[in-house]
């Protein structure tokens, strides 16, 4: 009885389960999209209007408007376009794990993410401090690209190392040293985006409670990123199939948006 009660149970969750791989990407391009739209040309104009700079980005019937209420009405759109955004960060965090746990090849994987974090560098530069190459700050492949560096040591350390305690130990080593290259390297989500990726990775077979864990330490983060739960809902639904192969198109989309963006800027003449 038992057991037909598991089996009725198993088969309601499947049946539940009705979200791809391509799916969750598209849902994390759609949340970047609108974060990036709000920290590119919103944060930007709102600086200009501070700045007292609106003169030379409106004719003078609509200063009056950006100087009073416009001012408030953009802070708002853009603080909820941000907390949109923080839906992001955890969906690809969890494509990575996914991505580690299919891939043929790591080593191509890592270094198919280390190539775009690169490609990426100079249209993220121009779309967040308008200069071509700017090193204070780096974009999120770079925090991706450490993030899978770290799982294919920890997989390799699995295989190899016997020794559980020997292992783990290893597996504590790896982690601070992936934690110190983006705290030092500057990288998008710094060293609290490598733990976020370790610690989904270590529930991996539990997928809700892998994302939840992970929202933990981005909340612990900023208590700005608490939105981020709400992929809970989407991810619970995702039932473990790629769906369109989108890979590429998930990878161009990135530095190909923020040019975009970027070109707004300077049409606005806020770039």
């Amino acid at each position: 009885m038992t057991g037909e009660i598991l089996e009725t149970s198993n088969l309601e969750i499947k049946k539940r389960a009705t979200i791809s791989g391509s799916t969750l990407k598209i849902i994390a391009m759609v949340a970047m999209l609108i974060d990036h739209s709000a920290a590119t040309i919103l944060d930007k104009l709102l600086y200009a209007m501070g700045a007292g700079n609106i003169s030379q980005l409106s004719p003078s019937g609509v200063q009056e408007f950006y100087s009073q209420d416009g001012v408030m009405i953009i802070s708002i759109i853009d603080g909820i376009m941000r907390l949109i955004g923080r839906l992001g960060f955890p969906i690809f965090c969890f494509l990575l794990i996914e991505g580690v746990g299919h891939t043929k090849n790591i080593y191509k994987y890592v270094i198919r993410l280390g190539m775009f974090a690169l490609i990426s560098e100079i249209p993220f530069d121009l779309a967040f401090n308008g200069s071509i190459l700017e090193f204070t700050y780096q974009n999120v492949f770079f925090t991706l690209f450490i993030s899978v560096i770290m799982l294919a040591i920890w997989e390799a350390l699995d295989k190899k190392v016997l020794h559980k305690v020997v292992a783990i130990v290893l597996k504590v080593l790896v982690l601070a040293t992936a934690m110190a290259a983006a705290y030092f390297l500057k990288t998008d989500y710094n060293m609290f985006g490598v733990l976020t990726v370790a610690v989904m990775y270590l529930f991996k077979k539990r997928k809700v409670i892998s994302v939840m864990s992970g929202c933990i330490i981005l909340t612990i983060m900023s208590l700005f990123e608490a939105t981020a739960f709400l992929v809970m809902i989407p991810i619970s639904r995702y039932n473990g199939t790629r769906g369109l192969n989108l890979k590429y198109v998930f990878y161009a989309f990135y530095p190909v948006h923020l040019l975009i963006l970027y070109g707004i800027c300077v049409l606005m003449g806020i770039a």
